[in-house]
């Protein structure tokens, strides 16, 4: 069962959600960059939290929580750590997909004691300048005011009949959901630009990511190509890649199962 609750930070009030049995070190995922609690797919939610208490909100400026929008992805680890202090967490493990997978390593470098092990979903390190590079059209759908299907279907699964019924079906779970929360404002979407643009990235500080590390991604990604997954998982000293194929930056809802399995195997 889900519950719904609000939290007082030093940032402002955060909504979130907690689903799964109570009792051992909970998972908090950390959400794409446009994200909101509503946007995580209700199939994976579903089976992340059969076995684990898991953890997921809108950070300060999204959706339904207050505050402002930080624009430094330390910012956003911040916020990060200010709902873990609040919900009493001496430590947690973390699961962050896209722009949630930058903030997850920004945290993990900053408050090494509170995150037990990390997963990067779909992202990157940052300071990546070669290997294959995002889709050229993809700036331009990102920055549309709405993005509707058929951009979401380019944007994070790849193009074969298999993938595109997979998206499709995906979408429709995320967007049949009772009582979707307010969609990410254009004030919200500039502060998260913001953000990224100034982010020098943690490559240069992988190495200390002693912790033990899941990278993973879609093999067809057009958004973050897996090949910087790969530079990551080289550079960490703990971290394990696993790459799917036929699927894209949304691998994680195209491949429910596989990886939630794989995340019961690295938690457990």
């Amino acid at each position: 069962m889900t519950r719904s609750f609000d939290i007082d930070t030093p940032y402002g009030r955060i909504c979130a959600r907690e689903a799964g049995p109570e009792g051992g070190i909970p998972l908090l995922l950390l959400q794409r960059f446009r994200g909101t609690m509503d946007d995580w797919d209700p199939a994976f939610i579903k089976e992340l939290s059969a076995d684990r208490r898991i953890i997921w909100f809108d950070s300060t400026g999204i959706g339904r929580s207050g505050g402002i929008v930080p624009d430094t992805i330390a910012g956003m680890a911040a916020v990060a750590c200010a709902v873990i202090a609040a919900l009493g967490h001496k430590q947690v493990d973390v699961l962050g997909w896209s722009l949630g997978g930058v903030v997850a390593q920004q945290l993990a470098l900053e408050a090494p004691h509170l995150v037990r092990r990390l997963i990067v979903a779909g992202s990157s390190p940052g300071g990546i300048t070669g290997g294959p590079q995002p889709h050229p059209r993809v700036p331009q759908v990102m920055a549309r005011p709405v993005n509707d299907i058929e951009d979401f279907l380019f944007l994070f699964f790849p193009q074969s009949e298999c993938a595109v019924d997979a998206g499709r079906a995906s979408l429709n779970r995320i967007a049949g959901q009772l009582d979707r929360g307010p969609a990410v404002t254009a004030e919200a979407f500039m502060g998260q630009i913001k953000a990224i643009s100034s982010w020098q990235g943690v490559l240069h500080r992988a190495s200390e990511l002693r912790l033990p590390m899941l990278v993973a991604n879609g093999a067809c990604d057009v958004m973050l190509p897996a090949y910087r997954s790969f530079v990551l998982s080289q550079q960490a000293p703990d971290a394990k890649l696993i790459l799917y194929p036929d699927a894209g930056h949304a691998f994680l809802f195209q491949e429910v199962e596989d990886f939630v399995m794989q995340v019961d195997r690295f938690l457990a």
